[in-house]
């Protein structure tokens, strides 16, 4: 199977199931953004290309990028509370105990950071799902911890899709 069918099975499937477009686009988002599923499922690569499908299947922009932020905003904060409740406990669990070093470059982010590091670590692949984990057995204060994670999805997500969504109306306009 080469990439042109597999695009052309992914448009067609776009088109003939409309209607779930922005709960896929939701689910794909929270997988990435929980700590330990981020590792299993490569869901940036598949939002990045949900954008010009859902262009070329006339699926509404909107509701697609706005479950695709509630479903990161919502990984993120089950790995913040997961962080907060087992607290350093949660370094000593899979995949942290494999990355002890990260997992202190990730600390040393949150300290000098606070907040402001889960929505700059939304932006960087290797450590999006770890930082809110950090952020919650580092101590950073809910509030702020969910004004920069409500923030950071949602420019995350239309960032993603928005591009691919545009060029492709453009191409097609």
């Amino acid at each position: 199977m080469d990439f042109d069918a597999i695009r052309q099975w992914a448009l067609d499937f776009i088109e003939a199931h409309k209607a779930w477009t922005p709960l896929i686009a939701g689910v794909l988002a929270f997988c990435e953004s929980v700590a330990f599923l981020s590792f299993l499922v490569p869901a940036t690569v598949i939002l990045l290309a949900l954008g010009p499908m859902i262009a070329a299947a006339d699926v509404p922009f909107w509701p697609v990028v706005l479950c695709a932020a509630l479903g990161a905003a919502l990984g993120d904060w089950i790995s913040y509370e997961f962080g907060h409740y087992f607290k350093d406990d949660a370094k000593r669990m899979w995949p942290m105990r494999r990355y002890p070093t990260a997992v202190a470059r990730a600390e040393a982010f949150c300290g000098r950071w606070g907040a402001g590091a889960v929505a700059l670590g939304r932006f960087f692949g290797p450590i999006r799902a770890v930082i809110p984990l950090v952020a919650g057995f580092f101590g950073v204060r809910r509030l702020p911890f969910q004004a920069a994670n409500v923030a950071s999805a949602l420019a995350w997500a239309f960032i993603l899709i928005a591009p691919g969504a545009g060029l492709m109306s453009w191409y097609r306009g």
